[in-house]
């Protein structure tokens, strides 16, 4: 399905307001509300909108220190790119992993309370990861900015 300049309001709307009522979100985008719920389901139909969730604050919740870890495999053989993928997959301090080109074959988003709890998470979970060669870790110092909204155009 090809999106239309409505359909793009609409998710461009829900993006940065995923809790506003359909009410106001056919005004927002000037259609009807039954339009506009349509629309709306037709675009969760169609994996467009994946999920609603609520972003939360990491230094109320006690974990404001984010390190980076770049991480070098032995071999990118299949079962050894498996194996880490589902074993990264189950450390909840890891928010993102990304399969990389360039000198790391992996890029991780940690989140921690401080360095000693990184050194914890590191210890028990990262240094336990299959296949694992290098890794390198930088903490970032402070957020400039950051955003879940993709851009739609």
């Amino acid at each position: 399905m090809a999106l239309d300049q409505v359909d793009r309001r609409i998710l461009s709307v829900l993006q940065r307001q995923g809790r506003i009522s359909n009410a106001e979100l056919s005004e927002a985008v000037n259609l009807s509300a039954s339009a506009c719920h349509r629309r709306v389901q037709r675009l969760e139909a169609d994996g467009y909108i994946r999920n609603y969730v609520a972003l939360l604050d990491a230094r109320k919740l006690g974990v404001p220190t984010t390190v980076f870890v770049e991480i070098t495999l032995q071999t990118q053989a299949d079962e050894v790119l498996d194996a880490f993928e589902k074993a990264v997959a189950r450390i909840p301090d890891v928010l993102e992993c990304h399969l990389m080109a360039g000198t790391a074959d992996y890029i991780l988003k940690v989140v921690a309370e401080n360095t000693d709890d990184f050194a914890r998470i590191h210890r028990q979970h990262l240094t336990r990861l299959p296949g694992v060669a290098q890794m390198q870790s930088s903490f970032a110092l402070r957020t400039v900015f950051k955003t879940t909204a993709l851009p739609i155009t």
